[in-house]
């Protein structure tokens, strides 16, 4: 089902302020050389639950993170409904979550540089089943 205009945009105004809040919380916890965005956020049809989602870089720490700010979930929430009072009437209930496209894509661009060539190393495809 497709998001509704409403959903669009209170999803882009939670992702704008989520993101400020969560890089100052970060700053404040210490975690210096670490990057964290808010990539997508998803908010249902009802506007109670909103799924963010968070790309931290380096992906090494990104489970601590998570755990941190799932840990948080309550101080981060009131922080951003501070912050949207103005814009939304009730603030959805946060839910967090790891996004690892980046990871994803770095595996892909290995992939196409060919450290790993298949023409070279016929063993990394699949045999096919003659029929």
């Amino acid at each position: 089902m497709e998001e509704s205009n409403r959903q669009k945009k209170i999803a882009g105004v939670l992702q704008e302020d989520l993101a400020g809040v969560l890089q100052n919380i970060l700053r404040e916890s210490g975690q210096l050389g670490t990057l964290i965005s808010v990539s997508k956020v998803n908010v249902t049809v009802d506007l109670s639950i909103a799924k963010v989602h968070v790309s931290v870089f380096p992906s090494t720490n990104a489970t601590a993170i998570i755990r941190e700010i799932n840990e948080g979930k309550s101080k981060i929430k009131h922080e951003v409904a501070q912050l949207t009072r103005h814009q939304l009437r009730r603030m959805p209930e946060l839910q967090f979550f790891n996004d690892d496209s980046l990871d994803y894509i770095e595996q892909i661009d290995e992939a196409v540089k060919g450290k790993e060539d298949p023409l070279k190393n016929p063993d990394l495809l699949p045999k096919r089943k003659k029929s």
